[in-house]
């Protein structure tokens, strides 16, 4: 009788922390670039009431373009037999999206903020400094940033509690990783919330404390540096470098073919941040090579030559 009482009141206490965990029904996205956009379509393809943001219609425009013709490509894989479900699943998927310039007047009635806006952390702040005004008492922050600090980014609201970051992967649609951030005031509410919502968008999450790089680029960055670093020395030419990584590290690109991929402006901007933070760190010392060619603006595929030269 003790026993079965003890477990009926562990099972009681289980199924009140689940009552106390926010189901995301309602999703803002803040950004309508590549990213943005991409969680802005996995949300409303799982069912959730999406509204994406940016600062024009212009932009948002070209953003819902790009989502239907992603989900174009997704439901060719998705239904090859079914092609009058797949022009159904676009249908629904897009009846869940609505756009809109004003984040202020979108945030009433939202769940969760997700934002996707360039990586500068005084235009983060501000943003959520400002939306923390006007959104519900029960809404998550979160930031999809990669390499800024989201303990910083939560300090700037009075939400701390109700901050965390979910780092989605390029192309969203087909990445199926994410990375859920749990910084020192995170509530366990919070957390279980955004774990829960990453495999509603049928995500594979897994979580990390708020450190730099989190757990994929802070062993991604400074393994591509670190072959930057080899090419300079002379130690070995930039194309033996992605083939050795390919075929005998059995990577599907190689770092320097990577870092045209990511932009080399990016990875320029995460290791500067990373240096400031960390002088000391050898890991995260800058690369003269890598510091030159942005100032050339040979920033990778984006710009038609980085490390290589493209058509």
């Amino acid at each position: 009788m003790g026993f079965a009482t003890r477990h009926f009141v562990r099972t009681a206490s289980a199924a009140t922390a689940a009552a106390k965990k926010l189901v995301v029904k309602h999703v803002t996205v803040i950004g309508g670039g590549l990213m943005g956009a991409g969680i802005a379509q996995v949300a409303a393809a799982s069912g959730h009431t999406v509204v994406l943001v940016d600062q024009s219609d212009e932009i948002l425009k070209k953003s819902t373009k790009g989502i239907e013709e992603s989900l174009k490509r997704v439901t060719k894989k998705l239904f090859v037999d079914k092609p009058e479900a797949g022009t159904g699943f676009i249908e629904k998927t897009l009846k869940n999206l609505t756009t809109s310039t004003d984040a202020v007047a979108v945030v009433h009635s939202t769940d969760l903020v997700i934002e996707a806006i360039v990586e500068n952390q005084e235009i983060k702040n501000e943003l959520f400094k400002r939306l923390d005004k006007f959104a519900p008492e029960h809404t998550i922050f979160t930031s999809n940033t990669s390499s800024l600090q989201i303990t910083q980014l939560a300090n700037s609201t009075t939400r701390q509690d109700r901050f965390g970051g979910l780092h989605f992967f390029n192309p969203v649609p087909m990445m199926k990783l994410v990375e859920v951030i749990k910084t020192p005031m995170t509530s366990q509410k919070t957390f279980e919330s955004l774990v829960d919502f990453s495999k509603a968008v049928g995500k594979s999450p897994v979580s990390c404390k708020d450190t730099p790089g989190f757990i994929v680029n802070r062993l991604l960055v400074p393994y591509m540096m670190e072959a930057v670093r080899l090419f300079e020395r002379g130690d070995a030419s930039k194309e033996d470098i992605d083939v050795a990584m390919k075929l005998g590290a059995g990577y599907p690109m190689g770092p320097f073919e990577l870092l045209d991929y990511v932009g080399l402006d990016t990875s320029k901007y995460i290791i500067d941040g990373w240096h400031s933070l960390e002088p000391n760190n050898p890991l995260f010392a800058p690369s003269p090579l890598l510091n030159k060619l942005v100032k050339e603006k040979k920033l990778g595929k984006k710009t038609g030559e980085g490390f290589y030269k493209y058509k």
